[in-house]
């Protein structure tokens, strides 16, 4: 008795001393590698963040730059864009060629409107004026833009200087808002002259012609001068009106030479800092000598990280510069800030070593072994296997997620069997499906490519009167509308094989517009876009993919009236199922007279139509949808009667 009772105390004295043992090695062990790992962390990290911040600072205002000379850039071309279309209006050349001033001077002042010109202005071949929406009585002689147009006989545009004369030619209200006195600023290079009277402005002049013969030119243009539009555009866009310390992060300019005319800087008066000028470097850099400058320099009263890159005129010549900018401040606190949360980070985090190796080595050991037998069993295919009970300490969480595991491998083994099931289930019927539609849309084309064969070949005699004439062609069309159903129909049953490759959403869209540009040119219905830049290429079959938007935007065409607009926007967004998968948006918006609410649920149904008998075969959308579907995307609309209607195609991302 005294035997047994001695080698029970010495086995349990043996365990526990290992137990002990083993908890102090692991204690021990998390705390060495948690404090070197800390010291190391502390010594190296302050540079890493340092030149982290001040990389994430350089590439962002780098960025910011190219986004900004976007927004500029594409103002130029809405205004060459609305004039270009204007041009094209047979309604507008039939003015200028009849001189019918009141219908030029409305359309001047619509599209002034819409594009919001500070001048615009229609001339003859010599330069007179045949009207502009300003109160200005000068010709456009001095214009650079209208001479180049009229010798070129073609589309001019670009950053131009105006000289205040020309300005007051157009509107002597915008030769006063040219006019801009320097305010004396530090760092600034020295400039003799104390006030700025000549204008920068972006404009466009385009030469209206008819049949072959120029009538004119249609010109306009902004003034940058005192205008916020553009540099508040840029702000609001790219800084999103972030804030630091009650002041505005980012700031945008435009500079006339080294002046600025536009701009968000605040002054040392609260207001905009228009008539202040860039410090003497970066002026040498970016105007003297055409580089960009990307780099910290003092702008008015503070330092910012800065982005500046020169502005090239008409002529080519580097005429003023285009700058962003952040707050020097805002970097400099990140990088305390997170210096700050590194070392506490470091701290906390020897303290729960500390207390994480007396736990673990109290709560690790026990139920260990039992998970390592089930986690075997599994190995061997067998999912039956219970984990069994669950135990109250840290470890429990452990195994109660094996066991979740467990449930889920089991749940997804039956899923996949009846999915498997269903979709062969599914195959079989659209293969005979298709093979019965493929056999009798191929048994029904076959006398007709006789019927309308033989029908064009009467309609080539001579010998027939015209009564008889028009009921061959007659025939014909009906034929016709009948092999174009017919074509419908293979296509709809032909589950045709994709050939995906990647490919760049917003060049597809591009050329898709294209290839039915001249269909809205007909219509007068105008084309827009609105596409998110630096999308991510999508693997997917090019040509049936744009046949879907092609097919979207006919509909669009023929929905819509004589000056409707058609919109074409893309962008990311996720799917509205339960697993939000990130996508490719693609929306197409008519403004034509929409589909009634009874009839959207049919949309998509083979040969339903809404068109005129005769003028569709219904099977464009069914043979739509089945493409988008295949590619694992969805198809949704959205329509009010009177109001337009929405087309959102949505593409998942490639998995990587």
């Amino acid at each position: 008795m005294h035997s047994v009772s001695l080698t029970s105390t010495l086995t349990l004295s043996y365990t526990q001393a290992v137990f002990y043992r083993t908890q102090f090695r692991l204690t021990l062990s998390v705390l060495s590698v948690s404090l070197l790992v800390g010291l190391l962390a502390l010594f190296v990290g302050s540079g890493i963040i340092n030149r982290a911040v001040l990389s994430e600072a350089s590439t962002r205002i780098s960025q910011d730059l190219n986004a900004a000379r976007e927004i500029y850039s594409n103002q130029e071309e809405r205004i060459n864009l609305a004039l270009e279309v204007t041009t094209l209006d047979n309604d507008f050349r039939n003015a200028l060629r009849l001189g019918n001033v009141e219908t030029l001077l409305k359309r001047l002042q619509e599209v002034a409107d819409y594009v919001e010109l500070d001048f615009a202005a229609i001339a003859d071949t010599d330069g007179n004026i045949v009207c502009r929406i300003g109160k200005g009585t000068g010709e456009t002689t001095g214009n650079p833009l209208v001479r180049a147009a009229l010798e070129r006989k073609s589309n001019v545009s670009g950053t131009v200087v105006l000289e205040d004369v020309m300005l007051a030619a157009e509107d002597p209200d915008l030769a006063g808002r040219a006019r801009i006195d320097l305010v004396p600023t530090e760092r600034a290079a020295p400039r003799d002259e104390k006030t700025e009277t000549a204008g920068m402005t972006i404009a466009s002049a385009v030469p209206v012609f008819y049949n072959n013969t120029m009538l004119g030119v249609v010109y306009g243009g902004i003034l940058l001068n005192k205008s916020s539009i553009i540099v508040d555009k840029i702000k609001d866009t790219v800084f999103l009106n972030e804030m630091h310390e009650g002041r505005s992060i980012g700031t945008a300019t435009i500079f006339f030479r080294d002046l600025r005319i536009s701009t968000n800087v605040i002054g040392d008066n609260g207001k905009r800092a228009i008539g202040t000028r860039v410090s003497q470097e970066v002026k040498e850099q970016v105007l003297d000598r055409g580089a960009t400058w990307e780099d910290r320099a003092f702008v008015v009263h503070d330092w910012y990280i800065t982005a500046y890159e020169p502005i090239i005129d008409f002529y080519g010549d580097r005429i003023g510069m285009l700058y962003v900018g952040v707050l020097e401040d805002k970097y400099k606190d990140i990088r305390i800030q997170a210096i700050s949360i590194f070392v506490l980070i470091i701290i906390g985090g020897m303290v729960v070593a500390i207390v994480l190796g007396l736990l673990m080595g109290r709560r690790i050991m026990k139920p260990v072994l039992h998970l390592v037998d089930v986690s075997q069993e599994v190995s061997r295919g067998n999912l039956e296997v219970e984990v069994g009970e669950i135990s109250g300490n840290d470890f429990g969480l452990l195994q109660k997620t094996f066991a979740e595991m467990l449930e889920s491998l089991r749940e997804r083994d039956k899923q996949q069997q009846v999915l498997s099931e269903t979709k062969l289930l599914q195959s079989e019927k659209q293969a005979s499906i298709g093979r019965l539609a493929a056999g009798v849309a191929h048994e029904i084309n076959n006398p007709l490519t006789g019927v309308l064969t033989f029908t064009h070949m009467l309609l080539n005699r001579k010998d027939i009167d015209g009564e008889v004439r028009e009921d061959l062609e007659t025939i014909a069309q009906a034929t016709e509308r009948v092999r174009d159903i017919v074509k419908g129909l293979l296509d709809f049953s032909r589950q045709t094989k994709i050939e995906p490759e990647p490919t760049d959403i917003n060049e597809l869209i591009k050329n898709s517009v294209n290839l039915i540009a001249n269909q809205a040119l007909v219509k007068g219905v105008i084309l827009c876009f609105d596409l998110q830049e630096n999308l991510p290429k999508r693997t997917v079959d090019a040509s049936q993919i744009q046949s879907v938007v092609i097919n979207i935007l006919l509909n669009g065409i023929d929905a819509s009236d004589k000056g409707g607009h058609i919109t074409v926007t893309t962008g990311l967004s996720v799917s509205t199922g339960k697993n939000r998968y990130k996508g490719i948006e693609i929306g197409i918006t008519d403004t034509g007279c929409g589909i009634s609410e009874e009839n959207l649920d049919k949309l998509f149904d083979p040969f339903f139509s809404t068109k005129e008998v005769g003028k569709g075969t219904g099977l464009g959308l069914s043979v739509s949808y089945g493409i988008i579907e295949r590619h694992g995307g969805t198809i949704q609309v959205k329509s009010k009667v009177g109001m337009g209607t929405t087309f959102i195609i949505w593409l998942p991302l490639d998995e990587k």
